[in-house]
């Protein structure tokens, strides 16, 4: 039988509640990611302009904030360990006193160990937590886990994935991932699933994860959706990178609507906008306007 909804997520000794959906705004330092890459590196992290993006997220409402300091969009090449360092940790330890929940993008223990000393509160794992040296980071810290799906690596997830079931394969992956960390020691409470919209998957995938999001709610727990900018939003509205703002609020809401908890976003103060709109016309708000 399955576990009740869960209704908190514990985040590096952070308590959000999960009475309404969350906002997580994206800061990718980086000079090669699909949508940001270079907003915030040119060589070295530029901390001045991270911390206004930064500030600018948290007074708009941002919840959480995913830092990356690798691309994993399609085709992308690994970074190694150390170079991802250079451009995470200065930016962990310069939000560090923003009120705010700091999440760290990534694959690698190495980086995940140095990310709990710098502060963060909460590891997202585009692979899912597969790797042995990771889960052991995890289970000896306190910190909260994104626990992604994602086919193959980034190099070669979108070189021609086939399902036969993609909601059901994407919730074995997930319940297996579950289960190995929570032997491995991580409570229940500290995790949050991502069905890895766009990783591994063509347009119809996406499609069907978005669909049958609550059948993904493995043991209850919260689920976090990913589509800011995809290709996937190009793919159904024709539209270049830099103008998938409507398309991208528009998925936001309709994820929300199918079960998500939490939506990882670009666009933070036009996300939490729509979504206060959504919540002030829902059928039991709007009576009390």
């Amino acid at each position: 039988m399955e576990n009740a909804r869960s209704r908190e997520l514990v985040c590096g000794g952070r308590l959000l509640p999960l009475d309404r959906p969350l906002v997580m705004g994206v800061l990718n330092i980086t000079p090669d990611s699909f949508s940001d890459g270079g907003r915030f590196w040119q060589g070295k992290p530029d901390l001045g302009a991270v911390r206004a993006a930064a500030s600018a997220m948290v007074a708009a409402g941002a919840d959480l904030l995913d830092i990356g300091g690798e691309s994993t969009r399609p085709g992308a090449e690994p970074v190694d360990p150390q170079e991802e360092l250079r451009r995470v940790v200065p930016v962990l330890e310069a939000l560090a006193d923003l009120d705010v929940c700091l999440s760290v993008d990534t694959r690698r223990a190495a980086v995940a160990r140095a990310a709990v000393q710098a502060g963060a509160h909460l590891l997202n794992d585009v692979s899912g937590f597969r790797d042995p040296e990771m889960m052991a980071v995890l289970a000896d810290s306190d910190l909260g886990a994104c626990v992604m799906h994602m086919r193959g690596d980034p190099q070669s997830m979108q070189v021609n994935p086939v399902y036969a079931d993609v909601v059901t394969e994407v919730r074995a992956f997930l319940a297996d991932r579950v289960h190995a960390l929570q032997q491995a020691g991580v409570e229940r409470r500290r995790l949050v699933l991502d069905p890895g919209i766009g990783f591994g998957k063509r347009l119809e995938h996406n499609v069907a994860l978005l669909r049958g999001l609550e059948a993904l709610r493995v043991e209850g727990l919260p689920l976090l959706v990913g589509v800011s900018r995809k290709r996937m939003i190009g793919e159904i509205t024709g539209r270049a990178v830099e103008d998938r703002l409507a398309g991208s609020l528009a998925a936001a809401l309709v994820a929300v609507g199918f079960g998500a908890d939490v939506v990882r976003v670009h666009d933070v103060a036009e996300t939490v906008d729509a979504l206060r709109i959504r919540n002030a016309l829902s059928s039991a708000n709007a009576r009390a306007l």
